[in-house]
């Protein structure tokens, strides 16, 4: 068996373009290794703050992803993610530049998830702040409002979330706190839309409470680091171990 060489590092199938941050990850968040049973190589996007990209639509940050997008796959991944749903506007631009494929953001997930509903539900999206996701982020991995219905609920009118996940004003989080925070939130876009049949975490540091809200919501919950395992399993296999590869 010929195995092919090229690169300095290998195994690390999932590229992530992490934005330039300092707040904590706790695991099940995407920036925190420790969530993948497999290993995934990190690429940060030097000054590219959570406030740009969610409170100002990433303007002027295109060259900078595209850069290291390229810096990534040089270095062997088999796919590239990032680590804001905002960055779906880019969606476009970044599966263009490369060989391999990207997926911005979670919300690439909901037109697949709305046709697992009845015809009568809705798909929900808890963001990081609804007021500046728009119908432009909807676009940019391919689908509308007015082809499906959607429910959102941000967190910007919330303390602790908002301070450390997009203002980056606090480095210390009160897990405790957090969890309540996105657990009322959740809670709310129930009662405001009781026909909401699954919900999308846009955010990325919102995985780590995906569980939770299953629990006190019972609806099914998807984010990125639920898309991210989709893909590995996908673009991913060890011709060493698969008996179906040496056929």
């Amino acid at each position: 068996m010929l195995i092919n060489g090229g690169y300095t590092n290998y195994g690390q199938a999932i590229g992530i373009l992490m934005l330039d941050t300092h707040f904590p990850r706790i695991e099940g968040d995407i920036g925190n290794a420790l969530t993948y049973s497999f290993p995934v190589k990190y690429k940060k996007v030097k000054n590219a703050t959570t406030n740009q990209i969610v409170l100002e639509c990433a303007t002027g940050l295109l060259d900078r992803f595209i850069n290291a997008a390229q810096e990534l796959e040089k270095e062997g991944v088999n796919a590239i993610t990032t680590s804001c749903g905002f960055l779906s506007i880019y969606q476009k631009e970044l599966s263009t530049a490369v060989d391999v494929p990207v997926f911005t953001s979670s919300l690439i997930q909901v037109p697949m998830i709305y046709r697992m509903l009845k015809a009568s539900q809705k798909v929900g999206i808890i963001t990081a702040n609804g007021k500046t996701l728009t119908e432009k982020h909807f676009n940019g991995v391919g689908w509308s409002t007015q082809e499906i219905p959607i429910a959102i609920a941000g967190m910007e009118n919330t303390n602790e979330f908002s301070e450390i996940f997009v203002h980056g004003t606090r480095t210390v989080m009160d897990v405790e706190n957090v969890t309540k925070e996105i657990l009322n939130v959740g809670k709310d876009l129930i009662k405001r839309y009781p026909n909401t049949g699954a919900i999308v975490l846009e955010c990325t540091n919102m995985s780590p409470f995906r569980q939770v809200l299953q629990k006190h919501l019972s609806i099914p919950i998807f984010d990125i680091v639920t898309l991210i395992k989709m893909v590995y399993n996908g673009v991913c296999y060890n011709p060493l171990n698969s008996k179906l590869a040496r056929v």
